[in-house]
């Protein structure tokens, strides 16, 4: 009799399992409607020297999209931001970084004050974006998509340095928090599996 229970649980969890792999999918599950609402292309931005720049200049190209800070606790990871950068720029991969003061007032600088800081202490050459907000009525329309859509979810960015990963169509992969380093293995093993 207990073997029999073990048994119709191990199958009942197998079927739960297969179940929630096949609902979470990847973008090829979503319907054209979905799949749009979960693109980056059709937003502008503005660098950190306040240029025009359209998301879709990096059609073709892996991205992976951070919200920063100087004054954080995780501002050491701009460190491996850089070094993932560095390996895998070469093969159509681009950091992007948009400086954040929401949280708990640590991106206090202006632009230019944020961009000597991240060349100074973490040699940053990958491209840094102009300060937006996260909250509100002003939040930056981009990380409202990155945060509201089929793939990813619905929830609110938590702190500063949280990912996201886009595909070379522009379509959100994937999120990661702030304890995640940029140089983990869940985020290198998904860079190197897009960029093929």
């Amino acid at each position: 009799m207990e073997i029999m229970n073990k048994k119709k649980h191990l199958i009942l969890i197998t079927m739960i399992s297969f179940l929630l792999i096949s609902c979470a999918g990847g973008k090829e599950n979503l319907n054209p409607t979905e799949k749009e609402q979960s693109n980056i292309y059709k937003y502008s931005v503005k660098n950190i020297d306040g240029n025009d720049v359209k998301l879709s200049d990096y059609k073709g190209k892996v991205l992976l999209i951070v919200n920063v800070a100087s004054k954080c606790g995780f501002t050491y990871q701009y460190e491996g931001l850089q070094k993932i950068y560095e390996k895998y720029k070469d093969q159509g991969f681009e950091v992007l970084a948009f400086p954040c003061n929401d949280f708990n007032g640590q991106e206090p600088g202006t632009n230019e004050e944020i961009k000597n800081f991240c060349s100074l202490n973490y040699d940053v050459t990958f491209p840094l974006f102009d300060k937006i907000t996260l909250e509100g009525e002003s939040k930056s329309t981009l990380f409202e998509m990155l945060t509201n859509n089929p793939r990813t979810g619905d929830s609110s960015i938590l702190w500063n340095f949280e990912k996201f990963v886009v595909d070379k169509d522009g379509y959100v992969i994937d999120r990661f928090r702030s304890m995640t380093k940029p140089e983990s293995e869940s985020i290198t093993e998904l860079i190197e599996k897009l960029l093929k």
